[in-house]
């Protein structure tokens, strides 16, 4: 993530925005030691919003880093869809307020917190495509086969289901 070619890169965040495991701990290792300070000068941040942070030591063109707090699963049956959704859109909303043309995003939630990737990549991409912002270009960065599996998959299934739509 932290050499997208993106103007903002997203971190799947605790409420703390003090950084943590996995894609979060690689992001604000590569970013330095000012972006913890950043983070909790903007923190707390809620399950489903996101915050913005200046990218400090990330490589350009990289300038922002949106900070999203995502749900962590307990069976499906606690709003946790609606929360992963609010994620990924209130991301494209911060990154549209900062004037952010690129963006890159993690598999959010889908590490320790445990949502299941299928059903989070249909998630994310019926989202971002239903999310209207000046955003021109959304990059899904995974990082193992079975994510990079599930997004191709929701992908796929979301062009057959536009193609498909009666109207």
């Amino acid at each position: 993530m932290a050499r997208e070619h993106v103007d903002a890169v997203v971190t799947a965040a605790n409420e703390s925005l003090l950084g943590g495991g996995g894609v979060d701990g690689a992001i604000h290792r590569a970013a330095g030691p000012r972006l913890p300070t950043a983070g909790s000068a903007v923190a707390p941040c809620d399950p489903g919003d996101a915050k913005a942070t200046p990218a400090f030591d990330l490589d350009p063109p990289i300038r922002h880093v949106i900070h999203t707090v995502g749900p962590v699963w307990e069976g499906g049956g606690h709003g946790e869809a609606e929360v992963l959704a609010s994620c990924y859109r209130r991301s494209l909303e911060v990154a549209d307020e900062l004037g952010a043309r690129t963006v890159a995003f993690p598999a959010i939630a889908t590490g320790v917190y445990g949502f299941p990737p299928e059903q989070a990549a249909r998630i994310v991409v019926d989202t971002i495509r239903s999310t209207l912002t000046a955003v021109h270009q959304v990059r899904l960065v995974a990082f193992d086969e079975q994510t990079r599996a599930s997004l191709v998959s929701a992908l796929r299934e979301s062009a057959w289901r536009l193609v498909m739509k009666p109207g």
